[in-house]
């Protein structure tokens, strides 16, 4: 960072750390016992398909390695915005598999030159009384935020504020509340 940047106050970004995905399998056991959230063994990551055979090349490759005979079952999708969103499917019970998936994703992304195509990846969790909450991982971030949509894309505010206090010592959670973008529609939620 040069002396024009701290003077016009700029920063640095924050070096995304995939590393940190791995928490989220401490906070799943924290949300559980505190608040009642269960897992529901769906999670996915979103990305802008480049274009190119070497990004397919590597998409085709994610699915093939995720979508085994007894591995999870996994989905492609592109919302309305153009991203993409890989849906992965695992039991309940099997957090740690999921986190582990959805980082291998994100990582051979990121090893293969994509990285700046990856822009979050969630875990979906359930409520007592049936309410959606998800725990996004901001990609170039490098932080975490809870979700919890309602229906007419509504969002249960107080609902994200209590999953913050309630894992907000398992995760670097996004201190910004105006980037806790709310991701209506998201596989896996």
């Amino acid at each position: 960072m040069g002396f024009l940047d701290t003077l016009l106050g700029r920063s640095k970004p924050v070096k995304p750390d995939l590393d940190r995905l791995f928490g989220l399998s401490t906070a799943a056991l924290t949300l559980e016992a505190g608040a009642g959230f269960t897992p529901t063994g769906l999670g996915s990551v979103c990305f802008r398909a480049a274009e190119g055979g070497a990004f397919a090349q590597i998409q085709k490759d994610v699915q093939e390695l995720l979508d085994s005979d007894d591995g999870p079952d996994v989905e492609l999708s592109t919302d309305s915005y153009g991203y993409t969103w890989l849906l992965v499917k695992k039991d309940p019970s099997d957090v740690v598999g999921l986190v582990t998936d959805l980082h291998a994703v994100n990582a051979t992304l990121e090893a293969n030159g994509f990285g700046p195509h990856l822009l979050c990846s969630l875990v979906g969790f359930k409520g007592p009384e049936g309410q959606r909450l998800a725990l996004v991982y901001l990609y170039k971030r490098g932080t975490f935020y809870p979700f919890a949509p309602q229906p007419g894309d509504k969002r249960d505010n107080a609902l994200e504020i209590q999953a913050r206090g309630a894992v907000g010592a398992d995760l670097p959670f996004e201190e910004d509340l105006g980037r806790w973008f709310p991701v209506w529609g998201a596989p896996g939620l």
